[in-house]
């Protein structure tokens, strides 16, 4: 049975601040740190240290976007979609070994974070009220 849509409501409320923030932090440090995350650019996307800094300004509008409700879902989706185009930079940083400030991250670090992508795609998703899964198979629009 699904979980009340008061409780369903509270929870995809309090993840949405958590993803909020969590982009929020990205988003600045991507600002702050650019040297460090051109480094695990794929070699063919162009323009690497322009791609950073607009990875980091897509994170913090789309932080902001979650939280407000008349844009909530559109950022939902483009976080989900922010978080595919992202994932060759983590494939890029686990496999090449790619150090930054002066670190190298072992794979107790990069397993986790390439497995975890998937979620950030859902949690995206799910923040955005675009889909209510695993507590509802499909979306009801009469129960909304």
């Amino acid at each position: 049975m699904p979980p009340e849509r008061p409780l369903l409501e509270r929870l995809r409320t309090g993840l949405r601040w958590t993803l909020a923030a969590v982009y929020l932090v990205a988003g600045i440090f991507h600002l702050r740190n650019t040297a460090s995350f051109v480094r695990i650019v794929p070699d063919w996307v162009p323009w690497p240290t322009q791609t950073v800094i607009a990875t980091g300004v897509c994170e913090l509008l789309g932080a902001a976007a979650l939280l407000s409700v008349r844009l909530r879902r559109l950022a939902g989706i483009m976080l989900a979609l922010y978080a595919v185009c992202v994932y060759p930079a983590n494939i890029k940083h686990a496999f090449d070994h790619v150090a930054i400030d002066g670190r190298r991250l072992g794979w107790a670090y990069h397993a986790p974070r390439l497995a975890f992508q998937p979620v950030l795609v859902w949690w995206a998703l799910f923040c955005g009220g675009v889909i209510d899964w695993p507590f509802r198979g499909r979306r009801n629009d009469e129960n909304v």
